[in-house]
């Protein structure tokens, strides 16, 4: 427990998705879901059902899928939703037009749920199916559920994106319900300073994720432990990762082991040379798709939520994370990490990395200047705030 703030950690979909359907079923008065992904897989419609059904029987129920990462979601399925009588808004669905290079990736990446107030989802699990085809295991991945103050915070989050879409698309009917939420309700702000929602956007918030973990980082004194799925951080980060391991903190990295996207997955490998030079380990995740950003820093802090340590995440899209002071959250998270690490990943070892053939080196070396290259082309200095 931080503060007035309970947590519960969920380890990959397998405990994610039971725990959530069941908050969705107890329900008596209000939902609110937003998600990067909503597919159309036997997950996806045991969710769908669920909420249907919430809000058949009277319960408010709000769901805001993004654009483009649920492009491919029937029409006919949220039709259905929406005659069940679910609120539903896409965000940014118009995703293929002129300004695709500048607004056309800035996404809503987040995966948050609010259940009549009294407990909230936050994590970085979209809704899915958790096994992917040809793996035996599901991705590895963590959510939590929340209870306590800190709710308030991503209830905040929730109804004032809800509010903003509704209001940009002209969803007059979901306005009023919004504001209603968000300025008639006046909920207490949060009493627990060592337990926060984190908010990165394209207005004030840019870089609010970034700079939690910058801190942490550079305030660890003993260990550090990060996993991340998409890992091609800027010049801030790795060099607190480079001097953290420099004054003699223990620095775990366990990232993707599997191709997932190929030009992502070999920049990210260029990264790598020194950072194993300074002493980083790096242990790359093999038994099935590692989608997980969380961190854990020393005893006590503890990150978990939706945002990667890479350009989509840090400087485009949407994404909320968890911060918490939180010994048994820490601890919890860090053995399952600790225990990964340790059995079903392998590490890269300065002999290893130091072996890897020329034509190898010179394709992480395109495939990074590729990736930076269309970084700055869709993430300027100072991007133009978009919804």
């Amino acid at each position: 427990m931080a503060g007035n703030t309970e947590f519960q950690l969920l380890r990959c979909g397998v405990e994610f998705f039971p725990a959530l359907i069941a908050a969705i079923n107890d329900a008596r008065h209000e939902i609110f879901l937003e998600t990067y992904i909503f597919f159309d897989d036997p997950t996806g419609e045991m969710v769908a059902t669920a909420l249907a059904q919430a809000s058949q029987r009277g319960v408010s129920t709000h769901l805001i899928i993004d654009g483009f990462g649920s492009k491919e979601y029937p029409k006919t399925k949220l039709d259905a939703l929406k005659q069940a009588g679910v609120k539903l808004l896409i965000y940014r669905p118009s995703f293929l037009n002129f300004r695709f290079l500048r607004t056309g990736l800035r996404r809503l990446h987040r995966k948050l749920a609010v259940i009549d107030r009294q407990v909230a989802f936050v994590g970085g699990i979209n809704i899915h199916h958790d096994f992917d085809p040809g793996f035996r295991e599901p991705r590895y991945d963590f959510a939590v559920a929340v209870r306590g103050s800190v709710v308030t915070d991503v209830l905040n989050a929730v109804t004032h994106l809800w509010w903003l879409v509704s209001w940009s698309q002209l969803k007059s009917r979901y306005v009023r319900r919004a504001a209603l939420l968000k300025y008639a309700s006046s909920p207490p702000p949060s009493s627990s300073p060592s337990a926060e929602l984190v908010l990165r956007d394209n207005l004030r918030n840019r870089h609010t994720i970034e700079t939690a973990y910058l801190e942490a980082i550079e305030n660890a004194t003993e260990r550090i432990i990060i996993a991340n799925a998409y890992f091609l951080p800027g010049k801030r980060l790795l060099q607190a990762l480079s001097d953290a391991a420099g004054r003699g903190v223990s620095v775990m990295l366990l990232l993707q082991g599997r191709v997932e996207y190929f030009l992502q997955h070999h920049a990210s490998q260029y990264l790598f040379g020194k950072l194993i030079d300074a002493g980083v380990e790096i242990h790359l995740y093999k038994p099935a798709i590692l989608h997980a950003k969380v961190a854990v820093i020393d005893s006590r802090w503890v990150t978990v939520g939706s945002s990667n340590m890479d350009p989509f995440s840090l400087q485009l899209a949407r994404e909320a994370n968890i911060v918490a002071e939180d010994a048994a959250l820490a601890k919890a998270l860090a053995d399952d990490l600790l225990a990964a690490i340790q059995s079903r990943a392998n590490r890269i070892t300065v002999e290893t990395w130091h072996s890897i053939r020329i034509h190898k080196r010179l394709l992480m070396r395109i495939c990074y200047s590729v990736l930076r290259f269309t970084q700055q082309l869709v993430a300027p200095n100072k991007p133009p705030f978009v919804l």
